[in-house]
């Protein structure tokens, strides 16, 4: 079996998570029935943990990257590369970028007193005679007001010059010859916003590399923006591998639904790339060869083909093209034969497994690093927690598994074999699962996925 295994449905043999070696040693180790590697013996703690099954004398050693290491070389990756030129994005498309330069006040903030509430401005002390006219929010600026003197007001009015407070609505009554009285005592400059509280033109509000939220767009719009400098979105081509998939309709003949053309270019939207093109090429070396020569993306993702079987076309033409291997399989399960390639110096190849939660395991490890470095956006702030349910692991590889998080705690779920979606869908994370293997009770770290988390991850469109 190839790399590309299976697209949707069952459980496929794992033949992309294990070698005869490891099978071996698996059955050596016992297996727990439910279809995953058992636990090893447990070793003293700080023992590190070793392959020691036997290799056939003539095998080539397990050349696969360890999964953090694999991470943190995707993340390196692009720094290699040009600088990438800043753009200036009008607001309301602005949201999910980095700023590429310091948000700078353009006027004061507030650029007049205003009111903070709807009441009455006042000037000098009570109780005061209210004038029938009012200020209203967006007009000009009322006449002066005299001590003794009130008039209505509405809430980011401008104030009239000479008034020394603001008296809330509920906090002052009139009395029969229409004079204002207080309900409690007033302070001088209560409920005015004076001119410059939050800043003052040229202060520096934000600096670069912030990431663009709501609120940022929000606080741009009131310091004076239009625009904004920020770094560009990676550009993405997706190329979808395999003679046997349909687009469409129930599974038939042998051939099954084609789950990662409509999964991965939403996913990769949400970790900030443009997606220029969606390719569908089949088992084509030739039109592989030509899309990925002919690409101007910034990030070329595959799916399938990264293995070595007949069909798997991947390796041999990075091999022709002169690329640099940068990462050629993962110590992770699932997802062990994803690869990480650089073509050119501003323009890297990402090869996933054609499985479907297999792809996903090796969005996260090689693309997310690589997109995050690529769009200047921060790195989370790792994390972990206790895990509700011991998980079985494998002898020596990283484990990511679906989870659902609850309180202070992580849920693994079943339906987490490589070709399977089920468990990833009703994911809030990923959990990183350490070789051999974690009990109840132990805390692992998790990865968010982009729409499990409260902000602008989830940006689909």
């Amino acid at each position: 079996m190839t790399a590309r295994g299976v697209h949707a449905g069952g459980h496929a043999p794992d033949a992309e998570d294990l070698d005869v070696d490891e099978v071996l040693a698996l059955v050596n180790e016992g297996s727990t029935g439910s279809g995953e590697p058992a636990a090893p013996s447990p070793q003293p703690q700080g023992t590190p943990q070793t392959h020691t099954t036997a290799r056939h004398p003539d095998a080539a050693p397990h050349k696969a990257t360890p999964w953090p290491e694999a991470r943190a070389i995707a993340g390196r990756a692009a720094r290699s590369g040009t600088r990438r030129t800043p753009v200036s994005v009008t607001l309301d498309a602005a949201l999910g970028l980095v700023l590429a330069a310091p948000l700078v006040a353009l006027s004061d903030l507030p650029s007049f007193d205003t009111s903070a509430m709807d009441g009455w401005a006042v000037a000098g002390p009570g109780p005061w005679a209210v004038r029938e006219d009012g200020v209203l929010a967006g007009h000009a600026q009322a006449e002066p007001l005299s001590d003794g003197e009130a008039v209505r007001i509405a809430t980011g009015a401008r104030v009239p010059a000479d008034a020394t407070a603001v008296i809330r609505s509920e906090h002052g009554r009139t009395d029969d010859k229409g004079r204002l009285h207080a309900a409690r005592d007033v302070g001088h400059g209560q409920d005015i916003r004076p001119r410059g509280q939050e800043c003052r033109s040229g202060d520096q509000l934000l600096p670069g590399g912030t990431l663009v939220t709501p609120a940022v767009l929000g606080l741009a719009a009131a310091a004076g923006y239009d625009t904004v400098s920020a770094v560009p979105r990676p550009r993405v081509e997706v190329l979808v591998l395999g003679d046997e998939l349909l687009t469409e309709g129930l599974p038939r003949d042998g051939l099954i639904r084609d789950a990662l053309g409509p999964m991965l270019p939403s996913w990769l939207r949400a970790l900030g790339a443009e997606i220029t093109a969606v390719r569908r090429l089949g088992d084509d070396a030739k039109a592989l060869h030509k899309a990925i020569t002919g690409s101007s993306a910034d990030l070329i993702v595959t799916t399938g083909g990264t293995a070595s079987g007949p069909v798997d076309h991947v390796h041999p033409i990075l091999r022709r093209m002169g690329a640099e291997l940068l990462v050629d399989g993962v110590k992770v399960r699932p997802g062990h034969p994803m690869l990480l390639a650089r073509i050119k110096d501003d323009q890297h190849l990402v090869g996933l497994p054609g499985n479907p939660f297999a792809a996903i395991s090796g969005l996260l490890t090689l693309a997310e690093p690589l997109l995050r470095t690529l769009s200047a956006r921060p790195a989370p702030e790792p994390y972990a927690l206790p895990l509700l349910d011991a998980v079985h692991g494998h002898p020596y590889d990283t484990r990511l598994i679906p989870a659902v998080l609850r309180g202070e705690g992580a849920v693994p779920l079943r339906f987490n074999g490589p070709a399977m979606l089920r468990g990833i869908a009703a994911a809030d994370a990923l959990a990183v699962v350490p070789p051999g293997g974690a009990r109840q009770g132990q805390r692992v770290e998790l990865i968010d996925l982009p729409w499990a988390v409260a902000g602008i991850g989830v940006c689909f469109t």
